[in-house]
């Protein structure tokens, strides 16, 4: 019987590697109130039971699955960070960001740069989640998941995009990202934009249809994309969990298990 005060969130990842991305956003749906449950090919999910849904990041996803694409006419970059936030981000670093550089080392597993039983099962339980009307959030290349699954494409590789500097690749937050204020989460961070962290070498293209972007980093490389008219469907293509010391990151959870507890029977 399910606790009627916990939704329960399925959290997708891959049966190697992963353990990291896990245990954090396990962290995060705890911190908001949710019941996390790990999905992943050799222990998956049959979906109908859950409230909520967070597709995890990882493997690239198989290009056979949708059209690729390749990033072309780089945008230069816009300014830098100030000096004030790059201070409170040194200070940050020295006080949590090696302790997270230290766990992911740790607990970190090489995995193939593909995981087609990963693709199919996450695919699955898109369907059904969606076949629910649950929420559903996506996480790096969750994100790019939900743009695929509703026919969009993804560039192969942006590096193209940093033509002008060097491509951010960090678990810090030292990306900036501008966020349309009338989007889902425009309203849940409250901010025009934000600063996230970059893990990834792929990001949306051609966006899916009933999908829109609603951020963009300045380079105009999509950064997150929501459902039209789905009740809620977002995704992210920062890592939200590797960042529970900034409030607007852990809203983002805050809103998904808000919104799961409508689901708690």
């Amino acid at each position: 019987m399910k606790n009627s005060n916990k939704p329960t969130i399925g959290i997708t990842g891959p049966d190697k590697g992963g353990t990291a991305a896990w245990w954090f956003t396990k962290y995060a749906v705890l911190l908001q109130g949710g019941k996390p449950i790990r999905i992943t090919p050799s222990e998956p999910h049959p979906g109908e039971n859950l409230d909520g849904l967070i597709l995890g990041g990882g493997a690239d996803i198989d290009q056979e699955r949708y059209g690729k694409s390749f990033a072309e006419n780089p945008f230069e970059m816009g300014p830098k960070p100030s000096s004030l936030y790059q201070g409170f981000i040194k200070i940050l670093s020295f006080l949590f960001y090696p302790f997270l550089f230290l766990i992911r080392k740790l607990l970190s597993t090489k995995s193939s740069a593909v995981d087609p039983e990963r693709d199919r099962l996450e695919f699955e339980i898109l369907q059904k989640a969606i076949n629910n009307t649950i929420p559903i959030l996506g996480i790096c290349r969750g994100s790019q998941l939900i743009n695929v699954h509703f026919g969009g494409n993804l560039y192969q590789d942006i590096g193209d995009f940093y033509s002008e500097v060097p491509q951010v690749y960090s678990i810090w937050p030292k990306k900036k990202v501008l966020i349309e204020s009338d989007s889902k989460l425009g309203q849940i961070i409250r901010k025009d934009n934000i600063w996230v962290n970059a893990l990834h070498n792929q990001a949306v293209d051609n966006i899916g249809s009933g999908l829109r972007v609603i951020a963009r980093e300045e380079t105009d490389l999509p950064q997150a994309i929501e459902h039209i008219s789905y009740p809620f469907m977002m995704g992210v293509q920062w890592h939200p969990e590797y960042m529970p010391q900034i409030v607007h990151q852990r809203a983002i959870f805050g809103a998904l298990i808000s919104q799961a507890k409508k689901f708690v029977k």
